[in-house]
């Protein structure tokens, strides 16, 4: 079997067809074609189905899938070996993170890990739910995750990064008028049409149990008013700041709004949440090895609470 086998079906899996991955690996499609034909051969069974212009694992391509991205991860792991006694000089870091931590603190631990290591290339995942992410991880295809503390599984260690207090951001008043002022209760809240992330999303689930608190407290709201949903997060200040309603977001959106004339007020009780950097227990590469260690207050040292293997 050759590794450049295995990585031409990871990156068809990836890629969604043989053409767009022929695209990305820089082969004619023929020669892709045959190369994974002959690795269905050398196996004895067939990887991938081809339906039309869509393709498909097969059984055995399902069972195929997990270890040679593990094939593929060592097999990195051994260039980023050597790599390192260059005192990283090259490699590759695959890193995922949510998007509503992108700003902040993602940008920052990025820029500041390729400013001591700017021979390693970073390349971001875009998950699409925190559940999506933690797969990113325990799957191989990401060697870190960064996301909230909660629902870590298990096989993954877990590094407290920092905490942040979301808040409450509003439309510009006109001027002359005055804002509304003190914190934002979740009734208040509740009462809002809402610019608000689709649910199962991480700023949603905030939210939606933000909002589901004040029920258990004794009061009447109970689900959030949707003025605006989209998984577009790019929007949310936009749409907030052209009226279209109320976003809760993190302090570095909040802030960005409050720049261009929105109002921003804390939530009480605090919304908060913990921002984690999540990774496999063990096998990371030197790049991995060095962002975790270098992002962490603690240098790297798993919390307390590590989930065990499963």
């Amino acid at each position: 079997m050759d590794l450049r086998q295995v990585e031409y079906v990871v990156a068809i899996v990836d890629h969604g067809g043989f053409t767009r991955a022929a695209s990305a690996l820089g082969l004619a499609q023929p020669s892709l074609s045959q190369s994974v034909r002959r690795l269905e051969e050398e196996l004895g069974a067939p990887l991938l189905a081809r339906m039309g212009r869509r393709v498909e694992l097969t059984d055995a391509g399902e069972s195929f899938m997990g270890p040679a991205r593990r094939l593929l991860r060592e097999a990195q792991r051994a260039r980023d070996a050597v790599a390192a006694h260059a005192g990283l000089a090259a490699g590759t870091l695959d890193l995922v993170a949510l998007a509503s931590l992108a700003v902040d603190p993602v940008a920052g631990l990025v820029a500041a890990f390729r400013g001591r290591h700017p021979g390693v290339t970073v390349r971001m995942l875009d998950p699409s739910s925190p559940v999506h992410l933690l797969e990113l991880v325990r799957s191989g295809r990401a060697e870190a995750g960064i996301t909230e503390a909660e629902g870590a599984p298990p096989g993954l260690a877990t590094v407290t990064l920092s905490s942040q207090s979301l808040v409450a951001v509003l439309p510009p008043v006109p001027d002359g008028a005055a804002g509304p002022a003190g914190p934002m209760s979740a009734p208040e809240l509740a009462g809002q049409a809402l610019v608000v992330t689709p649910p199962g999303t991480s700023l949603r689930t905030l939210v939606d149990r933000f909002v589901g608190a004040a029920t258990a407290s004794g009061h009447r709201a109970a689900t959030i008013r949707v003025a605006v949903e989209t998984d577009q997060r790019d929007m949310l200040v936009p749409l907030v700041l052209q009226g279209a309603g109320v976003a809760v977001l993190p302090p570095a959106l909040a802030a960005d709004a409050a720049a261009e004339g929105a109002v921003v007020r804390s939530l009480d009780p605090p919304l908060e949440r913990r921002i984690v950097l999540v990774h496999p227990l063990d096998g990371l590469s030197p790049a991995a090895t060095a962002f975790v260690a270098e992002s962490s207050p603690r240098g790297g040292e798993p919390d307390s609470t590590v989930t065990g293997p499963g």
